[in-house]
């Protein structure tokens, strides 16, 4: 009778784990309660794929779930005390079961994001103050005037490189406050256009440069900090990009990248000469930990408010 009880068991656990979906899903609720949303951000799968899996795992029991103010949270259903032995060969089967799965893989780096999302406490705080800001007129108060004080935060000892730089705007105002910053770029006309630039307001620390952002004719170890502006998604290969920035890096430097989140928004490749079509948080995450950096943060910061409705997100890396 033990016997058969067990087989029943193995078999069924067989046939749950058959699916890659549902595979995936329990390792990720077996490590964290979530909601139907944080799954479809986590697989990149449409909620009624997610839903029914749930569904199909809540009538075998193996999944529970529960109300917390507008969500409900899935999570694996505990073991009894007469159920230990079969849940621990259960998760082994699981281990084995995902243990060569790429996505599933994936799927761990973007289980740290999500939570890190609901660890930023601060972060509805500062989003609702966003949508605040410049919506009434305060005198004095603007965005340029709020980033002009920011700059003054910049240390006088720096060394940036902006690369992908183009007319350099931003390199000019980090100039003001930094030691030095190798603005790069691949357009002959930028460079010379901010080069001139530079001289009529005098930047003697601003450095212009023609180069490949996946090359940057930078001296390995000088720089401490690489900054790519919405320059990523031109890269060819931007992996190549980011493993550059690494080299020039000086130990304990800065990775800062400020780009697209990921769109569909494919006329994008012809209006900007976009080679890629943004970047996922999980995408960005795994760029620069896969280059040597420890990724001190990710996340979106800003919306369009017209269509296609562009998100940015920003990406912060230390050697």
């Amino acid at each position: 009778m033990l016997q058969k009880v067990a087989v029943s068991s193995i078999l069924k656990s067989f046939a749950l784990l058959s699916d890659p979906t549902r595979a995936r899903i329990l390792a990720l609720l077996r490590l964290e309660e979530l909601s139907v949303a944080e799954l479809q951000e986590i697989l990149a799968l449409g909620q009624s794929n997610i839903s029914a899996q749930l569904s199909r795992l809540k009538e075998t029991g193996m999944v529970t779930d529960r109300r917390s103010g507008k969500n409900r949270l899935y999570r694996l259903q505990p073991p009894g005390a007469k159920d230990r032995d079969t849940h621990a060969h259960f998760l082994a089967l699981l281990d084995s079961a995902t243990q060569e799965m790429n996505a599933a893989k994936r799927d761990m780096t973007a289980l740290k994001l999500i939570r890190r999302k609901r660890a930023d406490t601060a972060r509805s705080y500062f989003d609702a103050l966003a949508g605040k800001f410049g919506r009434n007129h305060i005198p004095g108060r603007s965005w340029k005037a709020l980033g002009e004080t920011l700059f003054h935060l910049i240390p006088s000892s720096l060394v940036i490189a902006d690369l992908g730089a183009g007319e350099g705007t931003l390199s000019q105002m980090l100039a003001r406050h930094a030691k030095q910053v190798i603005a790069v770029d691949n357009s002959e006309k930028m460079v010379a256009y901010g080069t001139k630039l530079s001289q009529q307001h005098g930047f003697a620390n601003l450095d212009y440069r023609l180069g490949d952002i996946e090359d940057p004719p930078i001296k390995p170890g000088t720089v401490d900090v690489a900054f790519f502006s919405q320059a990523l998604h031109h890269a060819q290969n931007p992996a190549n990009a980011i493993a550059a920035a690494r080299r020039i890096l000086k130990p304990g430097g800065l990775i800062i990248i400020l780009d697209l989140l990921k769109h569909t928004f494919e006329k994008a490749r012809a209006l900007y000469a976009d080679v890629w079509l943004g970047f996922s948080e999980v995408e960005l995450h795994e760029l620069i930990e896969d280059a040597g950096f420890r990724v001190l943060e990710i996340r979106t910061v800003d919306r369009d408010a017209k269509s296609p409705y562009f998100q940015t997100v920003i990406a912060v890396g230390k050697v």
